[in-house]
C-alpha cells in the first residue's frame, strides 16, 4: 500500500482569536475524514451519507445549543 500525504483543510475561523482550535476535514476516497486541528493524531471518518446528513443538520440549526 503506497503512503500518501491527506490534505486536510481547516475554517478560517480557527486562526482567530479564542478559535484557534478547530477541526480540520478532508476528503480521502469515500471517506470524509475529521480531525482536531491541533492533536492530529486521531481521525474520525464518515461516509458522504453521513457527511451530508450532518451538514444538513447543521444548516437546519438542528445542533444549535441557544
Amino acid at each position: 500500500m503506497q503512503n500518501v500525504k491527506t490534505n486536510f483543510i481547516k475554517s478560517s475561523f480557527s486562526d482567530k482569536g479564542k478559535y484557534s482550535c478547530c477541526v480540520e476535514v478532508a476528503r480521502e476516497n469515500d471517506k470524509i475524514l475529521v480531525r482536531h486541528s491541533k492533536e492530529q493524531k486521531d481521525t474520525l471518518s464518515f461516509t458522504s451519507d453521513e457527511w451530508n446528513a450532518f451538514l444538513q443538520g447543521v444548516k437546519n440549526r438542528e445542533f444549535d445549543l441557544c
